[in-house]
């Protein structure tokens, strides 16, 4: 609960002004039945007009203030059940924000999506329907039983016996119907999984000509989803004709023995009226109570999954961090018998006893076959991930012992996939650095051999783009993220295969730039092209998560099996191709 306290405490008035209107609202309802018993009985009976004209005067003030009463309990209600909702949902998403690549795998993306939203929309309902009915319905019901018993004590006795069998009842309910939700809301998982998964990978679909069988995979999760709603909600469903049995039950029994009481004097018809009418107000209180317990249950099971998100353990945080003032000064890296897993309880390694160093300034090529760890290893860098055993190093320090922040400041990465926002071209850019001029961002561009194309468009820098750009081709994509991570003028640059959409024209170009402009920064380039990385000052080799081996073009093609294997080969497509 601790994570609610702060907005309740800021909100205080909400959560008490609230139910306290709420109350006023319900202590109308159980005072107007009597007053109109009153005007039938001692009113109409005789004939009593000024009677009946003062008594209906003050209900309807009674009325009117029920209504300005219930309208200020609703505005509060709703206002502290949104703030509530919203701060929890910041502060959720503020955590995902700290994940490390391995907290999002114990999730998934669905899932995160449907906590952050769903479960939070859950806790949301049940907060404004218990501020608008935890007091009010106990008032109501507690208030109607006395105002019954007043009217008729013997006909109370049947609603002493009613209500606790129907409250029994509705207990047994709530106990079945708690499970359901929580099953219900990981199906929902499921559909938001599948939904993000295919609408994200559109093109791929398209292309692969697969649209019925994601509308297949699609219509299975849904149908899950729906049977797993419905078992949940049919037993929410059984309250509305149990409460409905209960009334007419009760009614029944009551009209008979008032009956009989009217016909002997013992009865007016007022009071009759009245006590059919506390009889409703008071299996209403149950019912609308029931179905807080009822979102209630629901919203535990949600409540639940954002606890676990919000008390997920970081698995990359700065609690060992004895340096965290440390800037990064000459972009030195050095891997000191580095080995990593993805899987922690598996043997199998990813990489496995890496050692090499690389002097700030230097262009270092990395290169080796699908699967061989490339990614993996730069990405024990900027701390994506922690190495298991050995340690990383930058300027002589253990990248755990540096603050995260001063870290990824110093370290741009431009990944395999290219990522690019809605906005404009320039929008984009300054993801570098937000507050970069027009200078700034063609200085990255002209290095990244994207303002040529830029500047074409008729909007130039100003040019719209689509989400995640695609109305650029590839190699722009591409070209626009390089900039981007060169705006940010980091100490090391990494590159992961972010030119394999670009000819090798424009990627002969990029390396001249980053030789002639960028000889303070150290560039670390993942390719599968031999030609992207021949002029490296060093190639580092990777076969199957081990160095096969370190050095020059030159140097390894006279000494290195695996870097001849993947030069000849494409030297000889190449020759193919020229044929």
């Amino acid at each position: 609960m601790s994570k609610y306290k702060d907005t309740v405490k800021r909100y205080f008035y909400c959560f008490i002004l609230g139910p306290f209107f709420m109350i006023l609202e319900a202590s109308g309802e159980f005072i107007l039945p009597f007053i109109n018993a009153n005007i039938i009985d001692k009113g109409a009976a005789v004939g009593d007009t000024v009677y009946i004209l003062r008594n209906g005067i003050y209900m309807l003030f009674i009325a009117i203030g029920m209504l300005i009463t219930g309208v200020l309990g609703a505005h509060f209600a709703i206002k502290g059940a949104a703030h509530l909702a919203a701060d929890v949902r910041q502060k959720a998403f503020v955590k995902i924000q700290k994940f490390s690549f391995s907290n999002i795998d114990d999730f998934s993306t669905g899932s995160l999506i449907t906590r952050i939203t769903n479960d939070v929309t859950q806790i949301q309902t049940f907060t404004q329907s218990l501020l608008r009915g935890v007091f009010r319905s106990p008032v109501m019901l507690i208030g109607a039983l006395v105002m019954s018993f007043i009217l008729n004590s013997e006909l109370t006795m049947i609603l002493c016996i009613v209500v606790p069998l129907l409250a029994f009842m509705i207990a047994l309910i709530i106990r079945l119907a708690s499970p359901r939700y929580t099953l219900m809301q990981k199906k929902l998982d499921g559909l938001n999984n599948t939904i993000n998964e295919t609408i994200t990978n559109e093109y791929v679909i398209k292309s692969f000509v697969r649209e019925e069988h994601e509308k297949k995979k699609f219509r299975r999760v849904n149908e899950e989803l729906i049977q797993k709603s419905v078992s949940a909600l049919k037993m929410m469903l059984l309250l509305q004709p149990l409460s409905t049995f209960a009334i007419s039950v009760t009614t029944l029994a009551v009209v008979l023995i008032a009956g009989k009481q009217i016909m002997v004097g013992n009865m007016e018809i007022g009071t009759l009226t009245a006590f059919i009418t506390y009889l409703s107000q008071i299996l209403m209180a149950l019912d609308f109570l029931a179905n807080i317990f009822l979102q209630g249950t629901r919203a535990a099971a949600s409540d639940r999954r954002i606890s676990e998100v919000l008390s997920a353990e970081i698995k990359l945080n700065d609690e060992h961090a004895a340096h965290l003032e440390q800037t990064i000064e000459r972009g030195e890296i050095a891997f000191k018998q580095v080995s990593f897993r993805y899987f922690k309880e598996n043997a199998e390694q990813v990489l496995k006893n890496i050692n090499f160093s690389i002097g700030g300034g230097e262009l270092v090529g990395i290169v080796g076959s699908t699967g061989s760890g490339k990614t993996t290893l730069i990405s024990m860098i900027p701390r994506l991930y922690d190495v298991d055993e050995g340690a990383v190093l930058v300027d002589g320090t253990d990248v755990r012992e540096l603050s995260l922040h001063q870290l990824r400041e110093s370290i741009s990465v431009v990944l395999q996939k290219n990522t690019l926002f809605s906005g404009t071209i320039a929008e984009n850019l300054r993801w570098g650095n937000e507050n970069a001029d027009l200078e700034e961002l063609r200085w990255s561009c002209r290095i990244a051999q994207a303002d040529d194309f830029i500047s074409s468009f008729p909007e130039g820098y100003e040019t719209e783009l689509e989400q995640g750009g695609v109305n650029l081709s590839g190699g722009q994509r591409q070209r626009i993220c390089i900039a981007r991570a060169l705006l940010k003028r980091p100490k090391i640059l990494i590159l992961d295969d972010s030119t394999s959409a670009v000819d090798m024209a424009t990627d002969a170009r990029i390396r001249k730039a980053f030789r002639e402009e960028l000889t303070g920064m150290t560039k670390l380039v993942i390719a599968q092209r031999i030609n992207s990385v021949k002029d490296a000052d060093k190639i580092i080799v990777l076969d199957n998560g081990e160095i096969a081996g370190v050095g020059t073009h030159e140097e390894l093609l006279q000494t290195c099996v695996p870097y001849q294997e993947i030069y000849y080969s494409q030297t000889d497509k190449e020759e193919e191709a020229d044929e």
